[in-house]
């Protein structure tokens, strides 16, 4: 399922918001991504978390590359090469992580995947760019100084492409201020894909909360 290195860093900016999620069971997580690429949000990132957690995202990527090929699935919280290796011999298509590995940026160029390293100062992202990574992981991003620190950066380095993971709630207050400090993408996970939701098996509800979170992105890019 390898996939266009640009097609997908565009992918990612286009829908917004990237669905991070883990569940220990195969088929839990199968309906959790449907829900959130029905919604609108085909990239999503699976949290390299929890004992197989490998295995359970290799029949996930099975399951969908026969299912919904249109599913970009990605891996999170990576923190250093073998592991980013494994993912993507499982059919990773991008890989995000909580602070940056320069071994993990040069494999995943290597192999032309997206690497979206975790960064919280303006050094560590120019250290990120050298590296090749074109959307940085401000992370974790209200303890590093939220969207005020998204427009500290950008003033300097208006060039810089952050998706801030940790703090960004799917609510019009907190994606307002967000995206208008100026950030490409964000990543959320239990404030998209709640509990509530999630214990009830409440797949149509995360579709209809994932699909809501999408159209409010693109409404305030458009400035309604």
């Amino acid at each position: 399922m390898a996939r266009d290195r640009l097609k997908t860093l565009a992918a990612i900016i286009d829908q917004g918001v990237v669905p991070v999620f883990y569940h220990p069971d195969t088929e839990v997580c199968a309906r959790v991504i449907q829900a959130c690429a029905n919604g609108g949000a085909k990239c999503i990132e699976f949290t390299n978390r929890g004992d197989f957690a490998p295995h359970t995202f290799l029949e996930v990527t099975r399951h969908f590359a026969k299912a919904d090929d249109s599913v970009v699935m990605g891996v999170g919280s990576v923190v250093d090469a073998p592991t980013a290796g494994i993912y993507i011999a499982n059919g990773a298509n991008f890989v995000v992580g909580p602070m940056t590995n320069p071994d993990v940026a040069r494999l995943c160029n290597r192999r032309g995947i997206p690497y979206s390293p975790g960064c919280g100062s303006a050094t560590e992202i120019s250290e990120a760019q050298e590296l090749g990574c074109e959307i940085v992981k401000v992370f974790p991003g209200e303890s590093v100084g939220g969207p005020a620190f998204v427009k500290a950066v950008l003033g300097p380095m208006p060039w810089t492409k952050i998706m801030p993971t940790g703090g960004v709630e799917a609510t019009e207050a907190s994606l307002r201020e967000w995206f208008g400090a100026g950030i490409v993408a964000a990543g959320i996970g239990s404030n998209l894909i709640t509990k509530k939701l999630l214990d009830a098996k409440d797949y149509e509800g995360i579709e209809k909360k994932v699909r809501e979170t999408v159209a409010l992105i693109k409404a305030i890019r458009a400035g309604k």
